[in-house]
């Protein structure tokens, strides 16, 4: 699957929109579909943060076990998860300029079974959708 990029503009200064992004408690207050978080690591934030979000998605539930491989305060998170044959690459970045914050994802996917290698292009559509979703509701969060 190519990459998946998604911008949107937040009139909120960085540090809300970063700790809106970075700490997944704030995360899923401001993301609906997420029904319920654990952190599974000792650590509680910063790299090495393991936790698992719980999604609802169609009706269904989906958890998905993540981890923090990158952090730079107020910059940039990196969070990786191996799920359905594919290693999912998240990066959310932040920049501020004149009180208007630019919050970028970017998502790579890499299959390594063949059935991932099959289905992940087909579902792009649908990520990219969910992802686009994801985004406006971390905007009108931190807009509030």
């Amino acid at each position: 699957m190519s990459r998946i990029e998604v911008t949107r503009k937040i009139r909120a200064p960085v540090e809300v929109v970063f700790d809106t992004v970075a700490y997944i408690d704030n995360f899923s207050k401001a993301v609906p579909e997420i029904v319920r978080t654990k952190i599974l690591s000792e650590i509680k934030s910063g790299v090495g943060t393991r936790f698992s979000e719980t999604r609802s998605m169609r009706g269904r539930e989906h958890t998905v076990e993540l981890e923090v491989t990158e952090f730079e305060k107020n910059r940039m998170i990196r969070i990786v998860a191996d799920d359905h044959g594919a290693v999912w690459d998240t990066v959310f970045s932040v920049s501020e300029v004149d009180g208007v914050t630019t919050l970028a994802l970017v998502m790579d996917a890499r299959p390594h079974t063949l059935l991932s290698r099959l289905l992940t292009p087909m579902m792009k559509g649908m990520i990219v959708s969910a992802l686009k979703k994801d985004m406006d509701a971390v905007k009108n969060y931190c807009e509030k």
